[in-house]
C-alpha cells in the first residue's frame, strides 16, 4: 500500500469476486479513450526511455485521440491526472463494477476483523452471549469495515495519483497482482474511489456512533480512542497523510491495539493485564508483515517521498529494525504470565516463535522478501488462532 494496513493485501492473491459484475477490459495503457480525454499536465516530463504521449517519434496518438487515428466518440469531461510518466483513465462500463469495489476495500484481507473474535473470546463467559454485548460488537464490527474500506480507498488514490503504485504493482513485478489495484488496473475511475471513500467513512462513523452510544460501558478512553482512530484511519494516506512523516509502522500497529481494545472497553468498561498483552500481540501481526511490504516497496516509497524506516536507512538497518520488533513481540509473550496469563502460556505461544524464526530467515537470510511477508500474515492467523483457544481455556 502504499498503505496500512493495507500493502499485504496481494500476498494472499485475490479471492473469488463478490457478486457478479462483469470484468472490464484494462486499459490502463491507452492514452485516450472514450467516454473520457486524458489531459496531460502542462509541465509534465516523461521519464528517459518513455516518449511523452503525442510524439511522432514514438508512433504515439495525441491524447484525446485512440490508436486508430479516428476520434472518439462520445467524449466527455477530461480527467487530468497521471500516474508515473504515462497518461491512464480507468476502463468504464455499462455495469456497476462490485468485483473492482470489494478489490478495493481489500474484503478479502480479514486480519484485523480478527480482533472481534479475540475480543469475545476475552470477555467472561456470561457476556459472550449477552445479547446487549453481542449487538454492541456486531455494531462496531460493521462500522469497523467501513473505515477500514474508506481507508485502504484514500491509500489506493494517493498511491495512484504519486504513481508509487505503479512502481509497485508495475509490469515488471510479476508476483505482485495489479488486478488489486483498480485505479492502477483501470477498473474504476477516480471520481468512483473519491464517492466510495466518502460513503464508506461516513458510515462507518454512523455505526461507531451507534456502537459507543447502544454499549454497555462508554467510559472517556474508549471514546477518545474510537474517535483517534477513524481520525487518523481517513487521515493515514489522504489529508494530513500521516504515513507521508514517519508514522506509517506505528499506525499499522497502533491500528490493530485499537480494534481490540475499544470493542473490549465498550464490552467491559476496562481493560486488565493479559487482555492488554493480547491486544499489542494482535498489533504487532499486522506490523510484522507491513514492515516487509515496506522492505520491498523500498523504491517507490523513496521516489514520492514517503519514509519509511525500509526507504530511510540502509538493508542492514532495516534488518535490524524488523529484527527488533520480532524479538519485541516474543518478550511481550514472556512476560504476559507476570500480568495474568497462564503459566503456560509461552509454550502455547511456540508456533508463533518458530514461524518469526522462519519468517527472518526467509526474508533476510534469503532475500525471498515477498515470501516472508506472505508467511508473516499467516504467523498473524496462526497467532490469533491460539490466542482464541488460550482464553476459551482459561477466561
Amino acid at each position: 500500500m502504499s498503505g496500512a494496513r493495507a500493502r499485504a493485501e496481494d500476498a494472499l492473491g485475490a479471492t473469488q469476486p463478490l457478486g457478479t459484475a462483469t470484468q472490464p477490459v484494462d486499459l490502463s495503457e491507452i492514452t485516450a479513450v472514450t467516454p473520457a480525454v486524458v489531459d496531460p499536465p502542462a509541465h509534465h516530463h516523461p521519464a528517459p526511455g518513455n516518449p511523452a504521449p503525442g510524439n511522432p517519434a514514438s508512433g504515439d496518438p495525441a491524447p484525446g485521440r485512440p490508436a486508430h487515428g479516428r476520434p472518439a466518440h462520445d467524449v466527455t469531461q477530461p480527467v487530468g491526472h497521471r500516474i508515473g510518466s504515462t497518461q491512464r483513465m480507468a476502463a468504464v462500463t455499462g455495469r456497476f463494477p462490485l468485483a473492482a469495489y470489494a478489490r478495493l476495500a481489500k474484503l478479502d484481507i480479514v486480519d484485523y476483523y480478527l480482533g472481534v473474535l479475540l475480543v469475545w473470546t476475552l470477555l467472561a463467559p456470561a457476556l459472550r452471549l449477552d445479547g446487549h454485548v453481542l449487538a454492541t460488537t456486531a455494531v462496531f464490527l460493521l462500522g469497523e469495515v467501513f473505515v477500514i474500506a474508506a481507508m485502504v480507498a484514500l491509500d489506493d488514490l494517493t498511491g495512484f495519483r504519486d504513481g508509487s503504485d505503479v512502481t509497485n504493482y508495475g509490469p515488471d513485478d510479476a508476483k505482485r497482482k495489479r488486478v488489486r489495484k483498480p485505479l492502477v488496473a483501470g477498473t474504476l475511475t477516480e471520481r468512483q474511489v473519491i464517492g466510495f471513500a466518502w460513503a464508506t467513512g461516513l458510515v462507518g462513523a454512523a455505526l461507531w456512533t451507534a456502537a459507543t452510544l447502544m454499549a454497555p460501558h462508554s467510559p472517556p478512553w474508549v471514546v477518545v480512542l474510537i474517535v483517534v482512530t477513524y481520525f487518523f484511519s481517513l487521515q493515514y494516506s489522504w489529508g494530513v497523510k500521516l504515513s507521508y512523516h514517519g508514522f506509517q509502522e506505528f499506525f499499522i500497529a497502533g491500528l490493530g491495539w485499537a480494534l481490540v481494545l475499544a470493542p473490549y472497553g465498550l464490552a467491559v468498561g476496562e481493560v486488565d493485564g493479559f487482555a492488554l498483552v493480547q491486544a499489542l500481540l494482535f498489533g504487532m501481526g499486522p506490523l510484522l508483515f507491513g514492515v516487509y511490504s515496506n522492505t520491498n516497496d523500498v523504491a517507490g516509497d523513496r521516489s514520492v517521498g514517503r519514509p519509511t524506516v525500509a526507504a530511510l536507512t540502509t538493508p542492514s538497518g532495516n534488518a535490524l529494525f524488523v529484527m527488533g520488533l520480532t524479538t519485541a513481540e516474543m518478550a511481550l509473550m514472556v512476560v504476559a504470565p507476570v500480568v495474568g496469563a497462564p503459566w503456560w502460556f509461552l509454550a502455547a505461544m511456540t508456533p508463533t516463535f518458530c514461524l518469526r524464526v522462519a519468517q527472518l530467515r526467509i526474508g533476510f537470510g534469503r532475500g525471498d522478501v515477498l515470501r516472508a511477508r506472505t508467511l508473516g500474515i499467516h504467523t498473524h492467523r496462526v497467532t490469533t488462532a491460539v490466542l482464541l483457544v488460550v482464553n476459551l481455556v482459561v477466561r
